[in-house]
């Protein structure tokens, strides 16, 4: 069942958050990073976004703003956007499992929270109902999870 995004009242304000986006499936990676966006700049945020022909792409610019933010760059976290359509081969899978497995080394590598919404998806109304539906935006639930791992990693220092 498709969870609603709850709204939430955003602890803390500030900070300095990347979001790397795919161009690949751009509407729906669009209204995700409009949502994250807006999100983080209620929160009071500096957001950077980078852009990125596709999913594939997002692991190696995380990794690079994570080594980045790693060197103090004051980076608190960073989203990653995507949407992955599957299709009659495997390939959407493995694009998926890449992706995923690449995100969880560069967050663990690095100690820099990595948000993971790169979403692998079995058709476009599911892509509508994550991406385009404001009650159910992942950009939005992506940029209240930096928010609250940015508050978690500064309470650990």
């Amino acid at each position: 069942m498709l969870r609603k995004i709850q709204s939430k009242k955003i602890q803390g304000r500030g900070g300095v958050f990347a979001i790397v986006a795919s161009n690949y499936n751009a509407r729906y990676v669009d209204a995700m990073l409009r949502a994250a966006r807006r999100e983080l700049t209620r929160a009071g945020a500096r957001v950077q976004v980078v852009r990125v022909p596709g999913a594939y792409e997002i692991p190696v610019v995380a990794a690079r703003l994570a080594r980045l933010a790693s060197e103090d760059s004051g980076l608190s976290a960073i989203l990653c956007l995507g949407v992955i359509l599957r299709g009659a081969t495997t390939h959407a899978q493995h694009i998926g499992e890449a992706v995923s497995a690449a995100l969880a080394q560069i967050q663990i590598l690095h100690e820099v929270p990595v948000i993971h919404e790169v979403l692998l998806l079995e058709n476009e109304q599911q892509a509508r109902e994550r991406c385009l539906d404001r009650k159910h935006n992942r950009g939005t639930e992506a940029a209240q999870t930096a928010l609250e791992m940015a508050r978690v990693m500064a309470g650990l220092k």
